[in-house]
């Protein structure tokens, strides 16, 4: 995403009332805030159906159903339609796309948001649309639906193989496959999972099972040779191309590669594994023990552990650190650097490296339903009953705030050192 060009000057902007719009409302769902925060968008009920506004100004055309509003990565709107009930369409900035389906929902964006894709369905067959244009064949199902880095390629597990209900022979057998760009492999699988991009979208992994009780991993098509008792999500090494992915062994759980193990099994748990840009650096969440969380880098487990959770993990631009959610009982903070922030929060999201990776930011509730930014632990002084993960600047010195404050949609940039 290129911040670039947004409006960088230090200071509060107030972009919106909320309640206020160029036309007669019904009723006004919940706010949805553009990239650069120089938009407010929600979707309404008006007299003559439901409609989109933006900063107060309502999309020209209505329509008969409506949900899913969302802004891509380079602050395009999208919606999800239905202009007569029957059929659906997206909608991007008030345009409709040409074809319309039976059904669409799960949007995905390319990380510049030049890409917009859905999962669709038509005449009870599924596939994906990319720009408005379906990609390959449709399927009895799909499911897991991804794009790739560059938005170009598409994958999803489909069903290859037409089955009664509770026909447990034929899933046995084997009745999914992996499609990319609507083309399906020729591997009959019993079941797959989470098909994963290499970082030129030219490779795909999953994860597979191909029995009832045998798992493994399968790229492009060719599983690895090796059996698990259980697998989770691969990935891709940026550098050297190969495929990692956690297995489980004799009841632990370790890392395999190219389907070689190379952390032993010695974790109650281990998944959500993440590369460092350059591949140099492997993070991934672990239980190095029966009920307890932290971060592990290249096979070594951090000191600092949690009882209850860890989620979302993030690593850092220049793949250093590493950062997650933690949280213990009924309180969360943020474990980074292996460490914890030493303030426990009601609820944190997903943790937000500074371009330059020496700074670190994520959304809080420190009050109910009244949250604040925090920075390396230190909450900023506002609090907004809505508010939008932040957004730093390229040179890290400054941060995009996105809140609500008493029914006011406001844009502020803060710098760093301010907190």
């Amino acid at each position: 995403m290129d911040t670039s060009k947004w409006d960088w000057e230090k200071g509060v902007k107030v972009i919106h009332k909320l309640k206020t719009c160029q036309a007669q409302l019904e009723w006004q769902e919940e706010p949805y805030a553009s990239p650069d925060g120089e938009q407010v968008a929600a979707l309404a009920k008006l007299e003559e159906g439901y409609g989109v506004c933006v900063n107060g100004k309502p999309w020209e055309q209505t329509f008969e159903k409506a949900w899913y509003l969302r802004f891509s990565p380079d602050g395009r709107l999208t919606c999800l339609v239905s202009p007569d009930g029957m059929e659906w369409t997206l909608a991007v900035d008030g345009e409709t796309w040409p074809e319309s389906y039976d059904y669409i929902w799960n949007t995905l964006f390319s990380p510049k948001g030049d890409v917009i894709s859905a999962a669709v369905q038509q005449d009870g067959r599924y596939g994906m649309a990319v720009n408005g244009q379906v990609m390959g064949d449709f399927f009895e199902t799909a499911s897991e639906f991804t794009l790739s880095p560059d938005g170009k390629q598409t994958a999803a597990v489909v069903q290859m193989v037409s089955m009664e209900a509770a026909d447990i022979p034929a899933f046995q057998r084997g009745c999914y496959s992996v499609a990319v760009n609507g083309q399906a492999w020729d591997s009959k699988l019993v079941n797959a999972w989470t098909p994963t991009f290499d970082h030129q979208g030219r490779q795909v992994a999953a994860q597979m099972r191909s029995s009832l009780y045998d798992y493994t991993i399968i790229v492009d098509g060719k599983p690895w040779s090796k059996i698990f008792p259980m697998v989770w999500d691969p990935a891709f090494n940026p550098r050297t191309g190969s495929v990692t992915a956690p297995v489980r062994l004799a009841g632990k759980w370790g890392l395999a590669e190219d389907e070689q193990i190379v952390w032993e099994p010695r974790f109650f748990q281990l998944w959500h594994q993440q590369y460092s840009r350059d591949g140099n650096n492997l993070f991934a969440i672990c239980a190095p023990r029966y009920g307890k969380w932290t971060i592990v880098h290249n096979d070594n487990p951090w000191p600092i552990e949690v009882s209850t959770m860890l989620i979302d993990l993030a690593v850092s631009p220049d793949g250093k650190r590493a950062a997650a959610a933690a949280k213990e009982k009924d309180k969360w903070t943020i474990m980074a650097d292996q460490a914890l922030w030493p303030e426990w929060f009601q609820m944190v999201w997903n943790p937000v490296f500074s371009p330059d990776s020496s700074r670190l930011a994520c959304k809080v509730e420190k009050q109910p339903k009244r949250y604040p930014i925090a920075v390396d632990g230190k909450p900023y002084k506002e609090l907004f009953s809505h508010c939008w993960e932040p957004v730093f600047s390229q040179d890290g010195r400054r941060l995009l705030i996105r809140g609500v404050q008493n029914g006011i949609y406001k844009r502020i940039v803060a710098k760093v050192n301010d907190f």
